[in-house]
């Protein structure tokens, strides 16, 4: 059985102070630059917080370990996905691929030969997201394999809140008072995963563990979420993690 590390907590005191710090600290100057952009205030309504959904493959789920083999990136807002500005990138990690990685997401030696490391688009990738909220489905992988990575190749990492889909589904199918119930009655829990989440709000299915397709998918998935649970005058605090 897969165990994932225990994940760090977000920084304290909290999301706006620890980017201001970090504008001020950085040594790289690409991270000074993404710092510095900071981000909407915590009772911005979500309705006016320009977003970018962000999504990994990686050879595996242990940031140090393994390591990050594409990036998919899709900007947008509640009322519209941007896809003119969308971003994929395979890159070329720093340990060889596994068979077992290979079959999960079919990214191969020969893509990989002569794609970029992941140093040679940081400049780009954090342009992407520098003044938008992230949004990622299961934030214990595009967060810490990021900071992880960027860490590994200048020396300091790269934190940022993020609003995760998977945790937003998890506090209405898992943690409710009702969900509870369900499975002190025997029921099993509801399924959170991308494309069973998606089912539940008439979303159609995509095409797994390809990152552009699946960035795509969740920042569809938030837009449904925002819409049926909660409003786009609810504050950005409410939902980031």
């Amino acid at each position: 059985m897969i165990r994932l590390r225990p994940r760090a907590s977000p920084p304290k005191p909290g999301w706006p102070d620890y980017l201001a710090g970090r504008a001020a600290t950085a040594r790289d100057p690409r991270l000074a630059r993404y710092f510095a952009a900071g981000l909407p205030d915590p009772e911005t309504p979500i309705g006016e917080v320009p977003m970018v959904a962000m999504d990994m493959e990686t050879t595996g789920l242990d940031e140090h370990h393994h390591a990050i083999v594409s990036i998919g990136v899709v900007p947008f807002t509640l009322g519209r996905i941007i896809l003119a500005q969308r971003r994929h990138w395979v890159l070329r990690p720093p340990r060889p691929l596994s068979s077992k990685s290979v079959t999960f997401h079919h990214i191969t030696h020969a893509d990989i030969a002569k794609a970029p490391d992941l140093d040679e688009i940081l400049d780009e990738l954090l342009e992407v997201l520098a003044g938008r909220m992230v949004v990622v489905h299961f934030r214990h992988i595009e967060r810490p394999f990021l900071d992880a990575a960027v860490k590994a190749r200048v020396g300091e990492g790269v934190m940022f809140p993020v609003i995760d889909t998977m945790s937003l589904e998890a506090r209405i199918h898992r943690q409710s008072l009702l969900a509870r119930f369900k499975r002190w009655v025997g029921r099993p829990p509801a399924s959170i995963r991308l494309n069973d989440s998606r089912a539940r709000y008439g979303l159609p299915p995509y095409s797994g563990h390809h990152a552009l397709i699946d960035a795509l998918a969740t920042a569809e998935l938030l837009q449904a979420q925002v819409s049926r649970h909660y409003s786009p005058t609810t504050p950005l605090r409410v939902l980031w993690s």
